[in-house]
């Protein structure tokens, strides 16, 4: 019985094609998967927990420089140079808000000038990634990032700073199903065994893609929004 359990389980969580994008793609943890119809955004109780990818600090480069094309170019200038730091500081530079793609000298034109808070005053946005996975903590990343910040020089009167609190981010989410599958059915496996042999277990919602939350510090949980079920049998 409990074999057939598990079988029937794992067969039914081959990956959705709308997931299947996500098997290589890196995804912010703070982000929110696209909707899907009938989903319920209760987490389960049975999930996959496991230490983030990267931590993630949003950055900003600003300017002030009244003059448009020189301000433009202050910060263009910085950006480039800030992109040429990054190997060397043992970071990795992106941009996105869900699916992230990681910032080059050949993208760099993909972050467009933004206005700030401020008269004559622009930025541009991006994100700088440490690695984590076990790797270092989170602090250690963090001082990691502070420190590449801090080497990256002025450029007239632009400038690179933090801006808001950091995040994490996972590669592949999807590429966990398989373990989920088996995490759920090992659960399922067990309640069936505590309930008898006059009750059995449904489980539903394994076509769901999978889904993901912030743990604690440094990890994130994996899950798939199953329900499972108790039932008589007949």
């Amino acid at each position: 019985m409990r074999r057939l359990l598990l079988a029937a389980i794992l067969g039914a969580v081959a990956v959705p094609a709308f997931a299947q994008d996500l098997e290589n793609q890196e995804i912010m943890v703070t982000a929110t998967r696209i909707e899907q119809d009938d989903y319920s955004d209760d987490m389960p109780a049975v999930g996959l927990r496991r230490p983030a990818d990267f931590l993630v600090q949003t950055v900003a480069i600003r300017g002030d420089t009244r003059d448009p094309k020189q301000r433009s170019k202050e910060i263009r200038t910085m950006l480039a140079d800030a992109i040429r730091r990054a190997d060397k500081a043992g970071v990795e530079l992106a941009y996105g808000d869900y699916v992230l793609t990681r910032l080059t000298a050949q993208n760099a034109e993909e972050i467009t000038l933004q206005s700030d808070n401020r008269p004559d005053s622009e930025r541009v946005v991006f994100l700088v990634k440490a690695k984590l996975a076990g790797t270092q903590s989170g602090g250690s990343a963090q001082a990691q990032i502070a420190r590449y910040i801090e080497s990256v020089p002025e450029v007239g009167r632009a400038q690179m700073d933090e801006w808001g609190d950091s995040s994490l981010s996972i590669v592949g989410p999807d590429g966990y199903r398989p373990a989920i599958a088996i995490a759920i059915a090992e659960d399922a496996n067990a309640m069936a065994s505590r309930m008898g042999q006059g009750y059995a277990v449904e489980v539903e919602g394994l076509n769901m893609p999978v889904q993901w939350a912030k743990a604690g510090p440094g990890e994130v949980l994996l899950y798939i929004p199953y329900k499972l079920t108790i039932v008589p049998r007949p």
